[in-house]
């Protein structure tokens, strides 16, 4: 079978189901491999600093990645299943050199970075994929697949919690589920009903994510979401370790307990696309968001206490933290270009993991100053600011084109 001859038969929900598995089979190199971390750092013997870089370096690649691929509007230019196969293919291939040849934290870190620069490759553009079948209930399906990469953060916490075998194997495991995910795309996949021809190379495109109001707007929720949503996923995990351990639990819940908190995510993202397809995009982001940036607040005053209690606000804050997130892109999706929608969803990325970098680093040294009791509170702005952006997108006149007019 080739490329052009997947089914013509292909349903939307059939396509969601092949994209949401191929996505989250993908990024397994960058999920999958942050399991292996502690382990890879012991074997090495890796000081803290180095062993951050591990997962760090992916980040930063990915940031870098979702830069080029917007400035050259990647996405947009080059037919989007096969940019998603390739950078697909490229990333288990890096990785794979990884789990066979590496014998060093300094080769590892450049290897990491290469996969996040091809991870960019797939995850702006598999939201661009879907958004060539669902007119109607796209906030629906990307919270799907938002939800698909929401189970996949979490897995790590799983593998460590079960225990995992020689990170060689696991990480050359993930090479290969990459490798079937961009197989599925290539050959099992075709485009949308509303896919639209390949576009000239415009390097202007990248200006809209300021230059439209709407799109403006609607960037800025998602800077604000972002700025919580990975130091949360990062830290909160670290903060329900130590929080168990000072109140005497047993400590080898803390992993699977953290699996737990961030897969509510993955309800969180569907729930909310279902809800916002028909009462809006912009209410239900805001409503997330405030029961997020509640939970920033809030989850502190528990640190130490009662772990029941603890671990249920940080269920509830797994749920909201990341409930929005396909909201931000399926507005832009309705506001942006049509013609350039994988450009201006890459520069978003783009901006939003950039960010992310800055409060994930942030958070140890608040922990370090405040302690953990208060080290979230610095996460609240994010949402509070969200909220504001949604806000005004939803007076706006423009407004009317989201979600079928309901904003």
């Amino acid at each position: 079978m080739t490329h052009d001859a997947a089914p013509m038969f292909m349903t939307r929900w059939t396509a969601l189901a092949l994209l949401s598995i191929a996505l989250l089979l993908s990024m397994s190199l960058w999920f999958g491999v942050s399991a292996v971390a502690p382990r890879l750092s012991v074997e090495w013997k890796l000081d803290p600093s180095t062993a951050a870089w591990l997962t760090l370096a992916v980040q930063i690649g990915f940031v870098a990645g979702t830069l080029a691929s917007a400035l050259f509007n990647l996405p947009d230019v080059i037919r989007v299943r096969h940019l998603f196969a390739f950078s697909a293919f490229a990333g288990a291939a890096v990785n794979a050199l990884l789990a066979t040849l590496v014998h060093s934290g300094a080769s590892a870190i450049a290897l990491r970075f290469a996969t996040g620069v091809f991870l960019a490759g797939v995850y702006p553009p598999g939201m661009k994929i879907i958004a060539t079948w669902f007119r109607t209930g796209r906030g629906f399906a990307l919270g799907v697949l938002i939800g698909a990469l929401t189970l996949g953060k979490a897995s790590p916490y799983l593998v460590n919690a079960i225990g995992s075998a020689n990170w060689r194997v696991h990480a050359a495991m993930a090479s290969i589920f990459a490798a079937i995910g961009g197989a599925i795309v290539l050959f099992f996949l075709r485009d949308g009903p509303y896919a639209l021809p390949n576009q000239p190379f415009d390097i202007s495109q990248v200006a809209n994510i300021v230059r439209d109001r709407g799109v403006r707007l609607a960037n800025f929720g998602y800077f604000g979401h972002m700025w919580e949503l990975y130091a949360m996923w990062t830290w909160a995990p670290a903060m329900i370790r130590a929080s168990i351990a000072r109140s005497g639990g047993d400590p080898a819940i803390a992993d699977a307990a953290s699996f737990a908190v961030i897969g509510c995510g993955a309800i969180g993202c569907v729930a909310a696309g279902l809800l916002a397809d028909r009462y809006g995009r912009t209410l239900v982001a805001s409503v997330a968001m405030a029961i997020s940036g509640a939970c920033c607040i809030a989850i502190g005053f528990l640190f130490g206490g009662s772990p029941s209690l603890l671990l249920a606000v940080a269920a509830l804050w797994g749920a909201s933290v990341v409930a929005d997130s396909a909201q931000f892109s399926a507005v832009i999706t309705e506001l942006g270009d049509p013609r350039y929608v994988g450009t201006a969803l890459t520069m978003q990325t783009c901006i939003g993991f950039l960010i992310t970098t800055i409060s994930i680093r942030l958070m140890p040294l608040l922990v370090d100053t405040v302690g953990w009791s208060w080290a979230f509170v610095a996460l609240a702005p994010g949402p509070f600011l969200g909220i504001v952006a949604m806000l005004r997108l939803r007076a706006l006149p423009e407004a009317s084109r989201i979600a079928g007019g309901r904003r």
